[in-house]
């Protein structure tokens, strides 16, 4: 079985994948450029920023993510899941408000909230522009998932339990 888990940087994608993870027993792929910064020692900023100039670092990350799914049964929790990992069993994409996104960045990062909300809404753009023209993927358009999830008015337990619930409604779970 593999899941896919997708959304927007303040969704929960990290939070939501790897309860989904651990409560089905299952390996859990969150490569992200969080990962490479850490493995190269560069700035998760800087990182992302040499991402909008040298395509290479997202055909990196997105290769890498669907090479350690195709490893075995995993929860894949990233940006652009739902769109990679083709042959996932349950496509999920976790969706919340700008505000609400950047409000969870701001208490898990720190900093002014309003200097948060443009980088957060900045980022939002560069993505999408970058995997339109990586890959022709619009992230704003994820209506083919089978299971959305609006966050906001739910804990990461809770929405974790949605997505649990959905797997075992059609029988996927071993």
């Amino acid at each position: 079985m593999r899941i896919a888990i997708s959304g927007k940087s303040g969704c929960g994608n990290s939070t939501v994948s790897r309860m989904v993870a651990e409560q089905l027993g299952l390996r859990l792929v969150n490569y992200t450029f969080h990962t490479i910064a850490e493995e190269r020692n560069i700035d998760f900023k800087t990182l992302c920023r040499m991402a909008e100039d040298d395509p290479s670092w997202d055909r990196y990350l997105d290769r890498r993510q669907v090479e350690l799914a195709r490893e075995g049964p995993c929860v894949l929790g990233s940006r652009l899941a739902v769109w990679l990992l083709d042959d996932a069993d349950l496509k999920v994409y976790l969706t919340a408000p700008l505000e609400v996104r950047a409000a969870r960045i701001h208490r898990r990062e720190g900093g002014r909230y309003e200097d948060v909300l443009a980088y957060t809404r900045a980022r939002d753009e560069r993505d999408r522009g970058r995997y339109l023209k990586l890959y022709g993927i619009d992230n704003n358009d994820y209506e083919f998932v089978d299971l959305i999830i609006d966050t906001e008015p739910y804990t990461p337990e809770e929405v974790a339990a949605r997505i649990v619930s959905a797997i075992h409604e059609r029988q996927l779970s071993s």
